[in-house]
């Protein structure tokens, strides 16, 4: 795998990937890097603001497995990872695979599930396994969790723990569109767009599952520079001494920006990475990572508004 190539993958997918989801192309890049570094992505955003859609296309676009599970008060951990079932013609219990065994897993509004359903996710995003009745089972190699949730309504809803937040590489904030993409959504719908049904769109498979696997090992290895390294750390480490934040990001947290930065500079063109690909993912990475003080919030402040703080006044290398 080569620059190259890798950059014709990703002008491709952008170029198909905004045939569908007009107005998101921020996130859309978030959320490609996102599958080129291996991570998993929380979607938060409003009803409408196509979240789902963004899952489906990504899974289309590669050629992926996709399974989605609306996540509920009632959902048990079985109906994700699967459970063992006795089959009578042997006399013996065989595992029925759950929806977690694919490629691209959407868990959709997943802060409706209770703790223990959302926990049945932790050791699948961390250890690509699940283990059931003493037996793991081995989960894709390319296995990505997209999880969504409403920002506004909380009502019979289950805040996901910090534990399971910092499983995500990326929170990215869905908003809602201009004026002219809103336009250019209903012109879309106007001449024959059918969301339900992707193939109105006229996209097609761009990479299949062993590129991609070929793309996230290029991703690995791109090589960065020891100003950018300790960079990362900066940011990091000031997240916890900010009098703003009660709860600064964790280890996790470098290693996570270090391939994000690494995945975005690889979709944006370069050959290594890039400060500036660093500070841009910045605040998808650590908004969910860092607790703000109460006395902060009252006055309307979010996790946004300090990390913007924090990178202005760190001295970025060149």
């Amino acid at each position: 795998m080569d620059t190259g190539k890798v950059n014709t993958y990703v002008s491709q997918i952008i170029e198909q990937a905004g045939r569908v989801v007009v107005g998101q192309e921020r996130a859309l890049e978030h959320l490609t890097s996102a599958m080129f570094a291996g991570g998993h992505v929380l979607l938060e955003g409003v009803p409408g603001t196509a979240k789902t859609l963004l899952a489906r296309l990504l899974s289309v676009l590669t050629d992926s497995k996709f399974m989605r599970v609306q996540f509920t008060p009632d959902l048990m951990p079985s109906d994700i990872v699967g459970v063992n079932i006795y089959n009578n013609t042997g006399s013996c219990f065989e595992f029925r695979h759950g929806p977690v065994f694919s490629d691209i897993f959407l868990a959709d509004e997943v802060n409706r599930a209770p703790a223990k359903t959302q926990s049945a996710l932790l050791e699948a995003m961390e250890e690509q396994s699940v283990s059931v009745d003493g037996v793991t089972y081995p989960l894709s190699k390319v296995f990505m969790v997209v999880a969504t949730q409403n920002p506004v309504e909380f009502e019979g809803t289950y805040p996901l723990p910090e534990a399971q937040l910092d499983r995500f590489m990326l929170k990215i904030n869905i908003d809602y569109p201009e004026l002219e993409h809103e336009n250019r959504i209903l012109a879309n719908i106007e001449a024959g767009f059918d969301s339900r049904d992707l193939s109105t769109a006229n996209i097609e498979k761009v990479v299949d599952l062993a590129t991609l696997a070929e793309i996230r090992d290029y991703v690995r290895k791109l090589p960065t520079d020891q100003k950018v390294l300790d960079y990362i750390v900066k940011i990091v480490r000031e997240t916890r001494v900010m009098p703003q934040i009660a709860l600064g990001a964790g280890p996790r947290s470098g290693g996570m920006l270090l391939l994000a930065a690494k995945a975005h500079s690889v979709v944006s063109g370069y050959e290594f990475v890039t400060p500036d690909s660093v500070k841009e993912m910045a605040l998808p990475v650590l908004r969910h990572r860092v607790i703000l003080k109460p006395e902060y919030e009252i006055e309307g402040r979010s996790a946004d508004d300090c990390l913007n703080v924090l990178l202005g006044r760190i001295e970025v290398p060149r």
